[in-house]
């Protein structure tokens, strides 16, 4: 079984080492115009008290200087937080928890995890569209843990109509770059799905890659077993994805500002949310 982490240990708050150990090597440094007022590492623990808090950018609790005065205007974090999303940043610092989890051996990929999630937009935007089985106008994405709740790949998104059966191809494609960016070797690696994606160029898909598929077969309607050689299924790898894949998305909820999507522009909603999955990941170097 996959060893259970606390909710209480994902960080909402970095240390000057640990900003400079995990995500300064990755953010985008301006060389033109004047300098901050603050520090990066200050500038990137207000966007993650903004994620944490789920608060507007203009209500964010900003500390004063000695004369009274918020030490920052919060129009300047929003412009960093846009500069390190135009310029891919959240997914480096992403993808380097991803390679440090793999160094000091907290990745258990002999199973992953995938399952889809969707987050209502209440204030419109692009990347949307009406969930009829959840009554709500929203995105989704889907993503992929092992079995110790670590994220691995980076999501694949689409709007809240869609189907996840045929994202899975893309959402495949995003783990094995991942794996091969960050060195890590998923050949017999057994995917565990749920019955929406069970299909036969899912399983298809799968097995090109050298992996094992686990999906649990989905009658859609039918009253007598579907003819053909039975597939492979092993129900005590499904119940795990309830303590890791679904445990993850519940962590996902920490995030205030995840729980519902006020971006207009889905990319932001994407960089925080790529950002809260970093948080999820540095867990085990951030305890404290």
């Amino acid at each position: 079984m996959p060893q259970t982490q606390s909710h209480k240990w994902i960080p909402t708050f970095l240390t000057l080492e640990q900003f400079e150990t995990f995500v300064l090597p990755h953010l985008h440094v301006g060389t033109r115009g004047p300098l901050p007022k603050l520090s990066l590492h200050a500038i990137f623990n207000y966007i993650l008290k903004f994620l944490h808090t789920g608060c507007q950018w203009k209500q964010l609790p900003i500390e004063k200087d000695n004369f009274g005065q918020p030490e920052i205007h919060y129009s300047s974090i929003y412009r960093a937080f846009r500069r390190f999303e135009t310029h891919g940043c959240f997914e480096d610092i992403f993808k380097a928890s991803v390679s440090m989890l793999n160094e000091k051996g907290h990745l258990d990929t002999s199973i992953i995890h995938g399952d889809g999630t969707t987050t209502a937009a209440k204030k419109g935007g692009d990347n949307l569209g009406f969930n009829g089985h959840k009554h709500m106008k929203g995105d989704k994405v889907v993503a992929f843990c092992d079995r110790n709740c670590n994220i691995i790949s980076p999501f694949v998104t689409a709007p809240g109509n869609r189907n996840e059966s045929p994202l899975f191809k893309a959402a495949l494609s995003q783990v094995m770059s991942t794996a091969r960016t960050v060195g890590i070797d998923l050949t017999q690696t057994t995917v565990s799905l749920d019955g929406a994606y069970d299909s036969y160029a899912n399983r298809k898909a799968i097995f090109n890659r050298k992996m094992v598929p686990n999906i649990n077969e989905n009658p859609r309607g039918r009253k007598t077993p579907k003819r053909g050689r039975k597939r492979l299924f092993d129900s005590s790898i499904f119940q795990e994805r309830f303590c890791t894949i679904e445990r993850v998305f519940a962590w996902e909820d920490k995030f205030k500002r995840l729980l519902i999507r006020f971006e207009r522009i889905s990319g932001l909603h994407y960089a925080l949310k790529t950002l809260a999955y970093t948080m999820i990941n540095l867990r085990h170097f951030c305890q404290g």
